[in-house]
């Protein structure tokens, strides 16, 4: 059974009106048009909604059983299309991201505040989690895009390069190695850093992946791993040992009596990626959001210069 919304929309206009020629000229149609419409909605129900005489036109038991529900259809209808054309005009919508922590704390809140800004009616969800989950997320279909330090290229996402990130030492500012002067290259080596109690990372987490991979086979003299960059940026402060963070964390340790150094390593120097469904369109919301980010990525010139 096929039913249009302009079926739906004639019957309730002639149970209205009771009268066809007001009833078609409301629809804006000629009345043998509207007529058709009528007969067509009536033969798909098997059934007359209308009684007609010629000075008259009643709605049927049937028609009257059908009208509450003629109105709720006519109502849903006009609910979808209001939300549509909300959607596309962005003034309603949603938008999922998935990021890694450095970036969801530093160089994206700026960004959503730009977005919130500019729609307002956009209800916004953020998973900050390390790489892996972010991709879980996407390719479960929680999340439009994810920004992660994996290029996860496979049959059903598609990564594109979205910044890079090099890496910094940070130590206190009473330790040997804060007097080593700037340089690039740096003056500091990685043999300078494998003498002297490292804080890590939890093994998990991408820093410390990528981290390791790239000084192989030099090994740090760890003294502990932890989970959180606060709690790195605690234990470096206490004298606990040094440790070597990505640009993007830096705002963490803009802290008195901390000191960090651009290493300026070939290989520290990680790509994050902007990960989405290769089947899937983002919405005229996510679209939106895209760009946005696509325009601010975060670039060496955006992080906060090195503390003496």
């Amino acid at each position: 059974m096929n039913i249009s919304t302009r079926q739906i929309d004639a019957f309730l206009a002639l149970a209205a009106q009771r009268n066809f020629t007001r009833a078609a000229a409301q629809c804006h149609l000629s009345q043998p048009a509207f007529s058709a419409l009528i007969k067509a909605l009536e033969d798909a129900f098997n059934v007359r909604l209308f009684d007609r005489s010629t000075r008259h036109v009643e709605l049927t038991t049937e028609g009257e059983n059908f009208m509450e529900s003629a109105r709720r259809i006519r109502s849903e209808v006009d609910l979808a299309l209001g939300s549509m054309r909300d959607a596309v005009s962005l003034r309603r919508g949603r938008v999922a991201i998935a990021l890694l922590p450095s970036l969801a704390a530093g160089w994206l809140p700026q960004r959503l505040a730009e977005f919130h800004q500019q729609f307002p009616g956009i209800e916004l969800e953020i998973a900050d989690v390390l790489s892996e989950p972010c991709i879980e997320l996407v390719a479960g279909g929680k999340a439009d895009f994810a920004l992660a330090a994996i290029r996860a290229d496979t049959p059903d996402l598609q990564a594109e390069p979205f910044c890079s990130d090099d890496f910094h030492l940070v130590c206190r500012s009473d330790h040997p190695l804060a007097k080593v002067p700037r340089g690039r290259p740096s003056a500091i080596a990685v043999e300078d850093l494998a003498q002297w109690p490292f804080i890590h990372m939890a093994r998990h987490s991408s820093v410390r992946q990528f981290l390791e991979a790239a000084l192989h086979p030099q090994a740090m003299k760890s003294v502990m791993e932890v989970e959180q960059l606060a709690t790195v940026m605690g234990m470096v402060r206490a004298g606990l040992g040094i440790s070597v963070i990505p640009a993007l964390t830096l705002f963490h340790f803009q802290q008195q009596g901390l000191v960090t150094r651009a290493l300026n390593w070939p290989a520290l120097n990680r790509q994050i990626y902007l990960v989405r469904r290769r089947d899937r369109s983002l919405s005229s919301a996510a679209q939106a959001m895209y760009s946005l980010l696509m325009e601010h990525r975060p670039s060496i010139e955006t992080f906060p210069p090195a503390r003496r």
